[in-house]
């Protein structure tokens, strides 16, 4: 094959080969997926003796340190015990796990999965060399309770505002009395709320010295040491720290949140259109690019969170810091948000529908094994859904043009377990 070059290098029982691939940060990878003959269940004996026959195929008898993270559904139990035989099988090719500083080479070993079962991969850095990636394909995979589309689970939509002029976001404060605040494509309002009624206390007008892309998109994240911030396609507004609230408004190109955590990764948004690049900073851990996408997710897991995009080609993602799997079954629209509601495995993800017609649709979705799940049944919009974004862990606002009304309308969506 044109542009791979092929040496071998030491192997105690078998010969490997070393490939050279031009691709994603010039590294060596080491393609081994193993479909069948590899041990399932809690027996993971067979797959940590390939794995540590090929890690001691690259770094030869010595010392090596070895860390381990766990990306999948593993138990912890299960990792340590991967690890423990793990470390017996390489020590049997005299591979010695020693401190960093003694170490002739360091290996990072991730236990991930993909569609068909477990991913297994093991960086090996060498020196000065080029890191060599080994990926082991385990079956298996999945874990916890799954649900079905049938399950006791709905999805709660409540009617919070409703007006004439375009929401592109908006944020609940809660407190007495609560006040909201609403974004909007020329100012940003907040209202006092007083028996579901909003009474309007200040209107702040967005500065902006180039015109807004046609399907304007903007965030709100509220904040602790300030009101709020507001993000816009090539603008960026910090409000005061003290009411009366004054704001200011400055050209930006920084990265927006995709999550109110501040250490979460953030993602460029494009100043001419409405899409996210697909550049993170910061990254999911050693993954600093995603396909350009409409919006992201993020999932929970004991050691490690699950990205999900909605990528701008119609395709979803999901990133987990080391790999990027594609669900091409996932006949998502371009929102999606995360919502934590303690039902299933805790938190599931809200997705729009790809229909096209006078109104909208949104599911909920496990994703247990890297598939998604739908589980209950769709919440129907009387019209397109314009925005989708998480207010805090359990609770998503959702913004629809009201083709009834004419109105665009802002509602909140939490979900009820019916346990």
């Amino acid at each position: 094959m044109a542009g791979i070059t092929c040496n071998s290098v030491y192997n105690p029982r078998n010969q490997v080969m070393r490939v050279s691939v031009g691709v994603n940060r010039a590294i060596c990878l080491l393609w081994i997926f193993l479909e069948a003959g590899v041990a399932f269940a809690a027996d993971w004996q067979a797959p940590t003796s390939q794995l540590a026959q090929r890690i001691a195929g690259i770094t030869g008898p010595g010392t090596v340190t070895v860390t381990l993270a766990n990306r999948s559904s593993v138990s912890p139990a299960d990792v340590e015990d991967v690890r423990r035989k793990l470390f017996s099988e390489l020590a049997a090719y005299g591979v010695q796990a020693s401190a960093a500083e003694q170490a002739a080479s360091n290996v990072q070993v991730s236990l991930s999965e993909n569609l068909r079962g477990y991913l297994w991969i093991a960086e090996i850095h060498q020196g000065t060399s080029e890191p060599v990636v080994i990926m082991l394909s385990v079956p298996g995979g999945g874990a916890g309770t799954s649900l079905s589309a049938s399950a006791p689970i709905s999805i709660r939509k409540s009617l919070i505002w409703s007006g004439d002029r375009r929401i592109l976001d908006l944020a609940v404060i809660n407190g007495n009395p609560s006040h909201m605040i609403v974004l909007e494509p020329e100012q940003i309002e907040l209202y006092r709320m007083q028996n579901s009624n909003g009474q309007l206390e200040q209107s702040l007008a967005l500065v902006h010295v180039r015109p807004w892309p046609r399907d304007l998109r903007g965030r709100l994240i509220l904040r602790k040491d300030h009101l709020f911030d507001a993000y816009l396609p090539g603008v960026y507004c910090r409000s005061s720290t003290a009411g009366p609230l004054t704001m200011t408004c400055d050209d930006s190109d920084d990265p927006w949140p995709l999550t109110g955590n501040p250490g979460d990764p953030r993602a460029f948004f494009s100043s001419t259109r409405n899409f996210f690049t697909g550049a993170l900073s910061p990254g999911i851990h050693k993954q600093t690019n995603a396909p350009a996408f409409y919006s992201a997710a993020a999932l929970p897991r004991d050691q490690y969170t699950l990205w999900v995009f909605a990528a701008v080609d119609g395709r979803v993602h999901l990133l987990d810091g080391i790999s990027d799997q594609v669900l091409p079954q996932a006949a998502w629209g371009s929102y999606i948000a995360s919502i934590r509601s303690g039902c299933g495995s805790d938190w599931q993800i809200l997705a729009t529908s790809q229909n096209d017609g006078s109104g909208d649709q949104v599911r909920a979705f496990e994703i247990l094994d890297r598939e998604p799940t739908p589980v209950g049944q769709p919440l129907e919009f009387p019209g397109p859904i314009t925005a989708l974004w998480p207010l805090n862990e359990a609770t998503v606002i959702a913004i629809a043009k009201n083709t009834q009304s004419d109105k665009y309308d802002a509602y909140t969506l939490s979900i009820d377990c019916h346990q």
